[in-house]
């Protein structure tokens, strides 16, 4: 009596070796990629967040005359009868490497600094690593 194969296949060794290196050359081309665009996003978004925390500011100057001394008095009344806040629709936030913005008055640069020191949270760099800052032109 002939053994009879059975109709279902199942894959070699080889052929599960070939698919692995097919995923694997796909990640490898595609992950770069990925976390590229994840960069630039994340520096888009603090360019936004610079812009809407200057208008915040600016509207707080409008209404007291004067410059909040921190971010926190864009939602909390400094003792300022003129204030007319919250300024903001909610906490001020962090940056997209869940750093504290860097808010200094009097600033070097004008009459108020703002500044993200990027992903390392330290003065210089470049890429991702860069300062952004109210004093660099916003896209």
């Amino acid at each position: 009596m002939k053994r009879r194969y059975c109709e279902a296949r199942f894959f070699t060794l080889m052929e599960m070796a070939v698919v692995v290196a097919i995923i694997a050359l796909t990640a490898a081309i595609v992950m770069p990629v990925y976390f590229n665009h994840v960069k630039k996003a994340k520096i888009g978004t603090a360019k936004t967040q610079i812009s809407l925390l200057e208008q915040a500011i600016m509207d707080f100057r409008l209404d007291t005359g004067n410059l909040p001394g921190s971010l926190e008095d864009l939602n909390k009344n400094p003792g300022n009868d003129k204030w007319n806040g919250p300024y903001l629709q909610k906490a001020v936030p962090k940056d997209p490497w869940n750093n504290p913005y860097i808010y200094t008055v009097p600033g070097t640069h004008g009459d108020y600094d703002l500044v993200s020191y990027g992903s390392d949270n330290q003065p210089g760099g470049t890429g991702e690593s860069a300062d952004l800052a109210n004093w660099d032109a916003q896209p």
